[in-house]
């Protein structure tokens, strides 16, 4: 479903991705952690062309993201994507903001975008504040209310940068507990978070990267189990510590 080839990517002189490769197929969870600073964030942003990157080939469903040809806001449009602080339009409502990809991206009438996109906000469990406005919600909710919203575009994989970092300790769970039952049901997904427990519960692969680099690639069993990098094994202490 996901392929990068030897990407790389630098900011003017300073390399932020170096020869990284790696792939997700259909239906796997692939877990991307590291310190910060090590290039998560910008190499899932290559996945769909938020980030150009200078060298490499990246395939999404057998399509180019680096070719000049592709049109993006298309190939966008089928790769769900949650960020860190949710990026809600505050002056729209919830069920505006649920409809309104649908009907500019897809061209989807008004009444099939808000059957579909008040289904997946009951699927997250917050039907009831479809009226409200991203304001009136807890950070937990309005994270939620993202992951409806991707959904609602039909989206082949999903992409979650650190979706959890910016919520209170007491709200990260209501949004995992979101993404857990996503991965039962077969999304394809790749999630840049430090939250080891949702890794260990429904991660196929777990991806460590550092400075740039892919350092370890491994089943989450392997990761797990001691079979890493040095480096790896210095992160999990401190952050499972």
């Amino acid at each position: 479903m996901i392929e990068l080839k030897n990407v790389s990517k630098w900011y003017g002189d300073f390399q932020v991705l170096t020869d990284c490769t790696t792939s997700v197929a259909k239906g796997d969870v692939v877990v991307v952690c590291g310190p910060s600073g090590s290039g998560k964030s910008t190499l899932i942003k290559t996945v769909n062309g938020l980030e150009p990157f200078q060298q490499g080939e990246i395939l999404v469903d057998n399509t180019s993201v680096g070719d000049p040809k592709t049109n993006l806001s298309k190939l966008r449009a089928r790769i769900g994507m949650v960020f860190q602080n949710f990026e809600l339009f505050p002056h729209l409502s919830i069920r505006q903001n649920l409809t309104i990809g649908q009907t500019k991206v897809l061209g989807r009438s008004e009444e099939e975008a808000t059957e579909k996109g008040l289904k997946y906000l009951d699927r997250v469990g917050l039907l009831s504040q479809k009226d409200k406005y991203p304001g009136q919600l807890s950070g937990g909710q309005q994270q939620r209310v993202a992951i409806a919203r991707a959904l609602s575009m039909d989206p082949i994989a999903m992409l979650f940068d650190e979706p959890t970092s910016a919520l209170d300790p007491e709200m990260i769970n209501e949004v995992l507990d979101v993404m857990v039952g996503l991965a039962q049901e077969g999304m394809t997904m790749m999630v840049v978070t430090h939250e080891m427990g949702f890794a260990k519960k429904v991660a196929d692969r777990v991806i460590f990267m550092d400075k740039g680099y892919i350092v370890d690639d491994r089943s989450k069993e392997e990761f797990f189990g001691g079979s890493v990098s040095d480096r790896a094994r210095d992160f999990l202490a401190k952050i499972i510590h």
